[in-house]
């Protein structure tokens, strides 16, 4: 396959007392084709990275290739070949959703009729509406649909769900699969764990401005040694939680990793039939009691934690 973006060894400093390095020696290959994520809280360097690939921002140092081209000899070609979709569209409101599309076809020396891109997005209905009128998951679609209008090879998406609901999210997962599924590369930021299951081949993990994992999803989720999850809390005869001893739990069979977190022990287990009836003997003949116990499918979020030590959402929380 060919690649579509490829970095090495980049860096950006944002000057300032004290300066801040948003990326720290970054390297990363998309081939054409795929879904590529970067996944990781606000503040890890996605959207620097992005926008650094897209040309919107200078590096301090590295190379950056997209297209097999450069932003400093190629930009006016590059400009014509992409699709952006920043991660807060500004569109003017009296306009309408056809007049915003004419306006942008007009950018590209060639692309898609606006009646085309409007479809693209299910907004036919809303041709004639004011951009003002529309609801948020809307405005979304016809920010998508602005990126569409040129027909790019390549699609920059920086969280393109962000603050949708879960309908109007689903509506936009359902363009990027379609483009995607024309051959073309989409490459998106996100912090929803689960939008990057659903959508990416692969997907590469961003904290602190570094890339600390990188694989397809499935790849990453094996690499907990376990796909699934058993989480469950104690308690006593006084209804309060024992101090458990976690190595107890690792001798469980098929059990691969242990951690607690707020009360709650979760254990990662390659074969839930096989640990959850163990675990349960090992508690009633401990004369331990349960408090609550709930089991699922490993998930990016858990890659995230066994990696970091934190959840996304406290990652998010805990950013300045």
């Amino acid at each position: 396959m060919t690649v579509a973006i490829r970095c090495r060894q980049l860096v950006k400093v944002y000057p300032g007392p004290p300066p801040v390095e948003a990326v720290r020696g970054l390297d990363l290959e998309v081939q054409t084709g795929e879904c590529f994520g970067m996944l990781g809280p606000n503040g890890a360097g996605k959207t620097t990275t992005i926008e650094i690939l897209e040309g919107l921002l200078k590096p301090t140092s590295g190379s950056v290739e997209v297209l097999s081209r450069s932003w400093d000899r190629d930009e006016a070609e590059l400009r014509q070949r992409i699709g952006i979709s920043l991660q807060e569209t500004k569109l003017s409101e009296k306009l309408t959703v056809r007049e915003t599309l004419v306006l942008f076809r007009s950018f590209y020396r060639q692309g898609l009729e606006p009646e085309e891109a409007i479809a693209l997005v299910s907004l036919t209905e809303k041709s004639r509406t004011r951009v003002g009128k529309l609801s948020g998951g809307q405005k979304q679609r016809l920010a998508l649909a602005c990126a569409l209008v040129g027909d790019p090879e390549l699609l920059f998406l920086d969280e393109p769900t962000t603050g949708l609901d879960p309908q109007a999210r689903r509506q936009v997962w359902d363009i990027i699969r379609r483009f995607r599924d024309r051959g073309r590369t989409v490459m998106l930021t996100t912090h929803y764990m689960d939008e990057a299951e659903r959508l990416c081949d692969r997907v590469a993990i961003v904290d602190h401005g570094k890339i600390i994992a990188e694989g397809t999803p499935r790849e990453l989720i094996q690499s907990l040694g376990g796909e699934h999850i058993i989480e469950f809390s104690l308690i006593d005869g006084n209804g309060r939680a024992p101090q458990a001893e976690l190595q107890w739990f690792a001798q469980v069979p098929t059990v691969h990793a242990v951690r607690e977190e707020d009360g709650q022990i979760c254990l990662s287990v390659g074969e839930p039939h096989i640990a959850l009836p163990a675990l349960l003997n090992r508690l009633r003949d401990s004369g331990l009691e349960l408090g609550s116990l709930t089991t699922r499918h490993a998930s990016l979020e858990d890659v995230f934690v066994s990696l970091t030590g934190r959840h996304l959402r406290d990652a998010e929380t805990n950013r300045p």
